[in-house]
């Protein structure tokens, strides 16, 4: 889940050289850091390497990514006049880098693995457009959803239609499966996530069907909006490990695929530890078809090697990959 490679030593090497942008800017590079996974851990896909502010950056908005603190704007966006900032992505021109760095993994890949691409959900990004950096309280985001509904609809519409067409783009060069992140989204009660976020992610879902790749939509903290959120779309529920795999199967139905759970922190214990949650997580699953083995977010950069390496082969001797 999320940039696996940042507990690898040959990671940490790159990134003593360059940032997270310097490398998704450096296609073969970028490739590189995206299988460095795949190849070290016997992982089943590679998750294309890559920030979620990335379309947004690349559109002109004046994005930093500082170390320990995630996206940082100097100005917010919280009027008509801000919001005029935001144009319309244009991939080929403006992110040729991503497009060109899923042509190379394809290449590389093995016919049995597969490129995940993604993208941030509108409500996650706009959370940081609003706030100006991460939230804990999400107070800028919620009174603009609450006091200017008409400038919510439009900032939401026009994050909806650069991530649809940037997800487009990444599955036109070579991605074969595409994952919505709503990190944040379960700040949110239902109410106010079916009102003011399910129709925007629901437009992109049904924009990607034309493409024909699978989709995983997911958020953390999301227990109560699991049923909603598959409404909105996705042929595969992501699931952080506050809800029982079990349960989150219920809340959104047999026909979808679901992806997680173990909670990511579970991995800096002792191996037996590790392997009991594990296996928690494998027998809520009760061998079902569709589910995909996952944390419920992402990896800790201190997470020790060997762990990983034996939950890979622990889930595949347990559940070996269907076709």
């Amino acid at each position: 889940m999320r940039q696996a490679g940042r507990a690898l030593p040959e990671y940490r090497r790159i990134r003593e050289r360059h940032d997270l942008l310097a490398i998704t800017h450096q296609p073969e590079l970028c490739a590189e850091v995206t299988l460095q996974p795949l190849r070290r851990l016997g992982v089943d896909a590679a998750i294309l390497f890559a920030d979620i502010m990335t379309p947004l950056i690349a559109i002109g908005l004046d994005v930093r990514i500082v170390e320990h603190a995630g996206p940082v704007l100097e100005q917010p966006v919280r009027t008509e006049a801000d919001l005029a900032r935001l144009r319309p992505l244009e991939p080929d021109q403006d992110v040729p880098f991503v497009l060109e760095t899923i042509r190379l993994v394809r290449q590389q890949l093995s016919p049995e693995s597969a490129l995940i691409g993604f993208a941030g959900a509108p409500f996650t990004l706009a959370s940081y457009l609003v706030e100006g950096r991460a939230s804990r309280t999400f107070e800028q985001t919620k009174r603009l959803m609450y006091s200017r509904p008409d400038l919510w609809d439009r900032l939401m519409s026009r994050l909806a239609d650069v991530v649809a067409t940037y997800l487009a783009a990444q599955a036109r060069a070579g991605a074969q499966v595409l994952q919505l992140f709503d990190s944040w989204v379960g700040c949110l009660s239902p109410a106010d996530y079916c009102r003011h976020v399910q129709p925007y992610s629901r437009g992109i879902f049904q924009s990607l069907q034309a493409h024909d790749v699978p989709t995983i939509h997911f958020g953390t903290d999301t227990g109560w909006l699991l049923a909603p959120m598959a409404e909105a779309g996705g042929s595969t529920i992501g699931v952080d490990w506050r809800v029982p795999l079990d349960a989150a199967w219920a809340a959104i139905g047999p026909e979808r695929g679901i992806q997680g759970n173990l909670d990511p922190l579970t991995l800096l214990g002792p191996w037996p530890a590790v392997e009991e949650a594990a296996r928690r997580v494998l027998d809520q699953a009760g061998g079902r078809p569709g589910h995909i083995f996952n944390l419920g977010h992402g990896l800790h950069p201190e997470t020790p090697l060997d762990n990983l390496e034996r939950l890979v082969e622990l889930v595949h001797e347990i559940e070996p990959v269907r076709p």
